[in-house]
């Protein structure tokens, strides 16, 4: 299993960045043993860069996405891929696997972010 992360900055002891398109990394973890990788966004400012990091994230073999907010076209491209979308989430991003792992995060049914 492989969970993405938003976040602030290319570390597991980093905050969470709340916006999936704008974040400025994407920490890809394997939670059982909590090796990872961090993918700098390039395209951090960028309109309707969403849906191309989306796909991005499926094409890491990505199970699980946290987040804070996530746009509708990101949030179907994630789910059309089988990929769980879990929004609300906030926090280091080890404190948001730590949490996934326990179950205490649900996922989302809808995107939580509307133009």
């Amino acid at each position: 299993m492989k969970i993405c992360v938003t976040a602030t900055t290319g570390s597991l002891d980093s905050t969470m960045d709340p916006h999936f398109g704008r974040a400025q990394y994407f920490i890809i973890v394997d939670p059982e043993t909590m090796e990872f990788e961090a993918l700098e966004n390039p395209g951090v400012s960028t309109l309707g860069l969403g849906i191309q990091v989306a796909q991005k994230i499926v094409k890491r073999d990505t199970n699980v996405l946290l987040t804070g907010k996530i746009g509708p076209e990101a949030f179907r491209v994630l789910s059309e891929e089988k990929v769980m979308v879990v929004t609300g989430v906030s926090g280091s991003v080890t404190f948001a696997v730590e949490q996934f792992k326990k179950g205490a995060l649900k996922p989302a049914d809808a995107p939580s972010w509307k133009f």
